[in-house]
């Protein structure tokens, strides 16, 4: 006789119940309170809130971020007027803030200001987005294969050592005084800094990591693009903030001393401008803005990017960002 298949009790299905933050920390409170004391659940309590306050202040603007460096700034200004109301140095020799500022208004009417600012930061931009664009799978490349990293590694770290401006004078003489050499500058400034902040982060991934990837069955192209460059990103970023700063760095230097030709009239070139017309507060204006173009990359670009990447891998709690 054909025997009977044995009963299988079927698990109930328990809908999932939706609950409020407030219900949630009561339950919690709940349960804990038969371990632990009145105090102990106090104290737990004011912890859940404090988190809590942490998550509505995340909405809330920071002043300090603002109000602090204004106040920096006015403080500069304020010890740079009284150094030169001291007149230990002569007018034409050190500006005051106020001479600097005219003269940023005469280069405002002039045209000169908006040119400079814009040329070198046209400049600026497209060379450093072309040298991610060539640093980026260097980087990658040279920190997957470990041949290609032990036979170039040594040059890529001599090339950011290396000033570049000692590279405007080869640039001049290859390309002559037109755009090229401005790029090139550009590009030797940055791209090292870009590949070695990329194999940073890459040597400081954790091996698991490669492990899973290789459990999932993930290609060399997969492994580095969806495992390898997204794990090296805080590493990564550095190198690009590094690289940034290298290129505007180099940028000054070829305009500074490539003049003339076909090149445009950047930031350097003013400064050099001031400096051959023995002019302090034009020398003084094109140092302002250069810093001045500087912070706010940092504050509008990277600044974000980088908080934005710290908090979404829990790295801000407790940072002074």
């Amino acid at each position: 006789m054909p025997s009977n298949p044995p009963l299988v009790e079927e698990e109930p299905v328990v809908e999932p119940v939706e609950t409020t933050a407030a219900e949630t920390r009561h339950v919690h409170a709940a349960l804990t309170r038969t371990s632990t004391g009145k105090e102990d659940l106090r104290e737990l309590e004011s912890g859940l809130d404090s988190l809590q306050s942490d998550a509505d202040r995340k909405h809330r603007i920071d002043w300090s971020r603002i109000l602090l460096p204004v106040a920096a700034l006015v403080v500069l200004v304020l010890v740079w007027q009284f150094y030169v109301s001291l007149g230990v140095k002569r007018r034409d020799l050190v500006p005051g803030p106020l001479d600097v500022l005219g003269q940023l208004g005469v280069l405002w009417s002039d045209g000169k200001l908006q040119e400079s600012v814009w040329t070198s930061l046209q400049r600026g931009v497209v060379g450093f987005l072309i040298s991610v664009a060539v640093a980026t799978p260097v980087g990658l490349l040279l920190a997957q294969v470990a041949p290609l990293r032990r036979a170039f590694g040594p040059l890529i770290s001599g090339l950011q050592v290396l000033p570049s401006v000692a590279w405007v004078p080869a640039a001049i003489i290859w390309f002559g005084l037109t755009d090229a050499t401005v790029y090139f500058v550009v590009f030797m400034g940055a791209i090292p800094s870009i590949i070695n902040g990329l194999i940073s982060g890459v040597d400081q991934i954790p091996p698991q990591y490669r492990r899973v990837g290789t459990v999932l069955g993930a290609s060399r192209l997969q492994m580095a693009l969806q495992i390898v460059l997204p794990a090296a990103l805080p590493g990564y970023l550095g190198g690009l903030k590094q690289g940034w700063a290298f290129s505007w760095r180099s940028l000054m230097a070829a305009e500074i001393i490539a003049v003339g030709g076909t090149i445009g009239f950047g930031l350097g070139s003013l400064l050099d401008q001031g400096r051959t017309l023995s002019d302090m507060a034009v020398v003084m204006a094109a140092i302002l803005l250069i810093l001045a173009v500087g912070i706010l990359i940092e504050l509008l670009v990277f600044g974000p990017i980088e908080k934005r990447l710290l908090r979404s891998r829990g790295l801000l709690s407790g940072s002074t960002r």
